[in-house]
């Protein structure tokens, strides 16, 4: 079977092109491509395929087989491929993932895909959407205390759940290997979390590292990025453009702060290399 492996920021994954292969068992597939040791390796699989509801589809799978809902790290790179590859024609389109619509602006140099521009819809506020057990409606800058230490936690769904909680140091010099599953795994979760730690710098720039839930930590997480940014305006420390510095490079947020108004992600996608393997 084909393959190609991408990155969005240090964000990488397994690409399959479904419009050329076939894929028996995803989530056994999952498991065993992402082994980085006894597989390709990566953050995950991502199969694309052709889209019900949108140009193209984007199913995503977690390392320990579970399907996720969105990766924005990932949509940018299934963009750049079916551009690449020629499947689309213009630089203006859409794709799905688990039934949600992301809309797509590609930017160009020599007609190669330099960045990618992606709608990321409205953030979900609402708790019981999101979901996470909270006595209020909104999580905004809410006490919790998880490994017998206090934070102060914003919850935002943006198509997955995401509790960001902003520290008041460098997230490089934050225990994220013993906090991260704590919060990942913790009963106020009812789907798991993602949990963001974030420090901001200026009204402009701020630091993040991620616990992607059902993988670990990661280089970057486009929908963590969007949701960190959209909880740092919601708690008025940023403006309504930021950059956010993730350990595998930066992407480019920008959110009205009005709660019906789409967030919007810019940033890398990179062709790692392709390949075939026995599946």
């Amino acid at each position: 079977m084909k393959f190609t492996k991408m990155h969005g920021c240090g964000n990488d994954y397994i690409y399959i092109d479904c419009f050329r292969e076939t894929v028996k068992d995803e989530k056994a597939a999952a498991i065993f491509l992402s082994d980085r040791h006894f597989g390709i390796g990566g953050d995950g699989l991502i199969l694309i395929k052709k889209g019900t509801v949108a140009d193209f589809e984007m199913v995503m799978y977690n390392p320990d087989g579970t399907r996720a809902e969105m990766c924005g790290n990932a949509i940018r790179c299934v963009a750049k491929y079916v551009y690449d590859e020629k499947y689309v024609n213009k630089t203006e389109f859409s794709i799905e993932s688990m039934g949600r619509i992301k809309y797509i602006e590609l930017s160009l140099e020599n007609n190669e895909v330099c960045s990618v521009k992606v709608d990321m819809g409205a953030p979900i506020l609402n708790a019981e959407e999101i979901p996470v057990i909270s006595k209020n409606d909104r999580v905004i800058s809410e006490d919790i205390t998880i490994g017998g230490v206090d934070f102060k936690m914003t919850c935002v769904s943006m198509g997955n759940p995401h509790a960001v909680m902003f520290i008041d140091k460098s997230p490089r010099e934050f225990e994220l290997e013993k906090f991260g599953p704590l919060f990942e795994n913790n009963e106020v979760f009812p789907r798991r979390v993602n949990a963001e730690f974030a420090y901001i710098q200026d009204r402009k720039n701020i630091e993040m590292r991620v616990w992607e839930r059902g993988t670990g930590e990661t280089l970057a997480c486009g929908t963590g990025t969007c949701a960190t940014v959209v909880a740092a305006i919601l708690n008025g420390y940023v403006d309504n453009e930021v950059t956010v510095h993730l350990l595998g490079g930066d992407l480019e947020i920008s959110w009205s702060g009005n709660e019906a108004d789409s967030v919007f992600m810019t940033g890398p996608a990179e062709i790692v290399f392709s390949g075939e393997i026995d599946l």
